[in-house]
């Protein structure tokens, strides 16, 4: 009997394709969200890859450094895991209650993507904590977390501002507004021990 010969981008072989593939359009979807433009390719292709690796990313820069992290006082990874993953499904939630024409997951799919720039902004906080503490290093760190908090705003708002009746569209964005200024809240607020 001959065996079938399976292609290289068949799920039963070890091809580094699909992988490949998910990379790139995940890279897509993160210039998408650097460069905020009217588009509905973050829309139409929606995944929760990128949203899940900047949530874990995010997560593991806000730990403590200490050993005794429950005394601390800062927030745990599960904690930071929770607000994001929680605030993202409210959002989308009330963006269906009042009557927005885009699905469940696409919007997860845009508030996860559109934390793209609080992520990087906590890694530019890292960087300037490594510096003496002091005024000008808080004053670093608020213009940052303003400037990427303004950026995930610009970005969230680019994609689904269209998807809510004009009438409505403020009621949406509020709840967006809250969301990212937790995560922009706990991103200054971070002090390493």
């Amino acid at each position: 009997m001959a065996e079938a010969e399976e292609s290289p981008g068949d799920p039963g072989t070890a091809s580094p394709r699909p992988l490949m593939r998910d990379l790139k359009a995940v890279g897509k979807k993160f210039m998408h969200v650097l460069y905020p433009r009217k588009s509905n390719t973050l829309l139409r292709d929606w995944d929760l890859w990128g949203p899940l690796i900047l949530c874990v990313t995010l997560a593991l820069m806000l730990q403590r450094d200490s050993a005794d992290s429950e005394k601390d006082g800062g927030p745990q990874f599960a904690e930071v895991f929770v607000i994001v993953w929680f605030g993202a499904v409210t959002i989308t939630l009330n963006s269906k209650l009042l009557g927005g024409n885009i699905s469940f997951f696409q919007s997860l799919c845009v508030l996860g993507y559109c934390i793209l720039p609080l992520t990087v902004a906590m890694l530019i906080c890292r960087l300037v904590l490594l510096a003496d503490p002091g005024p000008v290093n808080f004053m670093v760190r608020l213009f940052v977390v303003i400037v990427m908090f303004a950026w995930s705003i610009v970005a969230s708002t680019a994609f689904l501002a269209d998807s809510q009746p004009p009438n409505r569209r403020a009621l949406a964005v509020y709840p967006v507004f809250l969301f990212y200024f937790v995560i922009s809240w706990m991103i200054l607020t971070f002090t390493p021990q």
